[in-house]
């Protein structure tokens, strides 16, 4: 499905969600649980999570960021994983994993920050041979989307899928070898950021988060 099919940009993430759930019902997964990345990636879940009859939670994640900048993403971790760092651009940078480490448990502690909010003690779904589908909005350097993958891989899932609405061909093509399936509606020419492809792309909060999370479905 390509760009002009779609009439990009998105309205929103919901109207993703709905339209990566319709693609996603031909893989024919069976109540699959499915992860969101928060924050954004749990707009799109959701509507996805109720297309597929599926279980919805989250998989925390959270960027690494370069010391003297801190937006330049070197790598990330996600809950119950490692940290899964971007090698080529760190040696490319002249640091090394080491240097990082600060970096590191800073992110880890807000890790477990958000664990605590969003899931309020509970532990993450079994995954051990369910159909797991990992859920974020669009992928731009592919950095969390890698380790939240890698995480969940650990747990030995039996299917695993990586969905989202929007997504750069090279991190698109990049991070087939981490799945078994990888869903992306488009794959634009010119991308520049994930938001560029969505009409409203606001900022959730984590009380947006817990907003959707609490809803029945």
């Amino acid at each position: 499905m390509d760009a002009e099919r779609l009439r990009l940009p998105f309205a929103d993430r919901t109207e993703a969600g709905v339209l990566l759930g319709v693609r996603l019902r031909a893989l024919g997964l069976t109540r699959p649980v499915v992860l969101a990345l928060p924050r954004g990636g749990v707009q799109v879940a959701a509507p996805v999570a109720d297309l597929l009859d599926g279980a919805l939670d989250v998989l925390v994640t959270r960027k690494i960021g370069y010391p003297p900048q801190p937006e330049l993403g070197v790598g990330a971790v996600a809950e119950g994983g490692e940290p899964v760092f971007d090698l080529g651009l760190i040696e490319r940078l002249g640091m090394t994993g080491g240097e990082l480490a600060e970096v590191v448990e800073a992110e880890r502690a807000e890790l477990d920050r958000r664990v605590a909010v969003y899931r309020r003690g509970r532990p993450l779904p079994e995954l051990r041979g369910a159909e797991v589908v990992v859920v974020d909005d669009g992928l731009a350097t592919g950095g969390t989307a890698r380790a939240a993958l890698r995480a969940v891989r650990r747990r030995g899932p039996g299917r695993l899928v990586l969905a989202v609405p929007v997504g750069a061909a090279e991190t698109v093509a990049a991070l087939r070898e981490e799945a078994d399936d990888v869903v992306v509606l488009a794959e634009p020419v010119g991308f520049r950021a994930v938001g560029q492809w969505y009409l409203h792309f606001g900022q959730l909060s984590d009380d947006d988060v817990l907003d959707v999370l609490s809803k029945p479905r």
